[in-house]
Parts: C-alpha cells; structure tokens; sequence
C-alpha cells in the first residue's frame, strides 16, 4: 500500500512538472518573466507585471506581443488583444515611433534596417490592464474615428468629438493610369465616403502597382538607400467597396502633402504606428474633399481643389 501511494505521489509530481512546462514554453522562448505573488487575476485585479529580460527586435516584435496575449488571453476577463495591451503601455507606440528614419537623421543616426532596431528593450515592463483599464480603452476604440481630408492632405484620429491627432498625409493622383498588379487603367485618386478598417498586415510587402514588381530597398529624400521598414498597413472599406485602398507610411517624406500615390494614404513611418494602435478592425473611417475648411489660425480659407470637382 505504502508503495503504490508513493507511485502516485511521483506521478502526480511528474504531471505538475509538464503542465509548468507547457505553461511557461513561450516566456523561455522570448526570454521574459512574469513577476507575480498569483498567476490570476484575484477580484479582477492582475497580481504583477511582466518583465521583458531581452532585446526584443522590430523584426520579432509582433511575434512576442502575440505570444503574451495569447497567455495572458485565458486569464482576463476581457477579450485580450494586441491593440489593448499596447495602449495599455503607450510608452511602446513611443519607441516605435522612435523608429522612423528621418527622426533618426536628425539625430545623426543612420537606419539601414529598421528591423534590426529595438522595439522593446531589456530590463522594461509590460502591464496588463485590469478590466477597468481595458474598459476604457475598449470604449475608446469604439468611439475613434479616422478622418481624412483630402485636399487638405491631413489624417485626424478623433476619439468622440476629441481630437487626439493631426497628420500630414499625401493622397491619390489625379490621373488614370494601366496598372499592371490589377491588369486594367485605373483611377489614381483617392476615394471618398465613409467606411471602416477590415484589415491589417502587419508584414507588408512593397510592391510597385505599375509594373506589380516587389522591391526590398528604398531610395531615401537624402538619396541613401535603405532596405524597406516593417510598419503595419491598414486596409479600409469605403462605402462598401473593398478597393485595395490602404493607409501606410511612405519611405519619401517629402512627398507629404502632395497628390502623388497610386490612391492609397502614406503617412510619415512613425505617425503610421500612432494610426495603427488607433484603428483596429472595425475602426470608423471617414474619408472627405472639403475645400472650406478653418486654419491654425482660426480663420476661414478655400484649399486648392486639386481634382478639379468644382
């Protein structure tokens, strides 16, 4: 008798030891700890924070954000997802930001991979927010609008009638033009109506829709050349019509505030990651060609009507 019940005893310990290896397989994977007295949330408060213990890189950034939702998804009383953990913990949209080339220019710092950059650096800590937080935030997305003018190249992220952020933003040509990626003449300019965000991809790939050539190095402002960035385009749906109209940032600055892209929305590199942690899926989008409109200033000006509607 003695001995079966200590047969059970080492089974039991045996069992243990495999769940806590199965539990913890993706913090070894990417090096991260989680600093805690409870591993569950105790009336619906989180017990601790989590420790990142190595360089996390752009290139394996989006990689470990899943691995953590994906833990930490069963153990919330919410819905946990990417967008709500990283608004939780804005100080990353920051360093994201950060990322941008022409911002490390002016530092003196050339990029030529912006993969190979940091994006969550050792000895730094992620919260999950309790329910109340992610309350919140949840609210926040819901009432967030994207609002695009299109004359006015300018993208305003609107939370209710708030506004939070003011973009530069080139637009759509005002030309037709044979593209080869969807094999007929298309209309360059950029469509307007209202619709939504249905889409993100989060590792695009930069092709040419003219010629439908995919390229992986970009000629800078400066003229130097760097391999393309890893920054999430999102796809919209305008009046119904999925389009293939996309906001993502464009690796020219200087061609903000110009109508000079095959129709989609380039923002600046790190004004896309700002974009990108305000619109998920379903995020309203409103896209407009309002020439009266009122200046910094406060007073009433009509912008140049680049596509000669009136």
């Amino acid at each position: 008798m003695k001995r079966l019940l200590l047969h059970i005893f080492i089974f039991t310990l045996v069992l243990a030891a495999i769940n806590l290896c199965a539990i913890n397989s993706n913090a070894s994977r990417f090096n991260f700890k989680t600093e805690t007295t409870s591993r569950f949330y105790q009336k619906d408060t989180l017990k601790g924070k989590i420790l990142i213990e190595k360089d996390i890189i752009i290139e394996n950034y989006f990689q470990f954000i899943d691995s953590i939702v994906n833990k930490y998804d069963a153990l919330t009383p919410y819905k946990l997802s990417e967008h709500l953990l990283v608004r939780a913990n804005a100080w990353i949209i920051d360093t994201l930001q950060n990322t941008d080339y022409y911002r490390r220019i002016a530092k003196d710092s050339f990029v030529y991979n912006q993969k190979k950059m940091i994006a969550l650096p050792k000895g730094s800590m992620l919260i999950v927010p309790n329910s109340e937080v992610a309350h919140e935030i949840q609210n926040s997305f819901k009432n967030t609008l994207i609002d695009i003018n299109i004359p006015e190249f300018k993208l305003r992220v609107y939370e209710a009638d708030k506004l939070l952020y003011e973009f530069p933003i080139r637009v759509g040509r005002d030309e037709k033009k044979y593209l080869e990626m969807s094999e007929r003449i298309q209309d360059l300019k950029t469509k307007t109506g209202k619709g939504r965000i249905i889409n993100h991809f989060r590792n695009p790939r930069y092709v040419n829709p003219v010629n439908n050539h995919e390229y992986i190095v970009t000629k800078r402002d400066d003229e130097k050349v760097t391999k393309l960035p890893q920054i999430p385009f999102i796809e919209t749906e305008i009046n119904g019509i999925r389009n293939g109209q996309l906001i993502h940032p464009t690796t020219n600055a200087a061609t903000l505030g110009k109508a000079y892209s095959n129709g989609c929305i380039g923002t600046n590199e790190g004004d896309a990651w700002v974009i990108y942690y305000h619109a998920p899926l379903e995020t309203k989008v409103h896209i407009r060609y309002d020439l009266n409109v009122i200046n910094d200033k406060g007073d009433r000006i009509v912008l140049k009507d680049i596509y000669n509607k009136y």
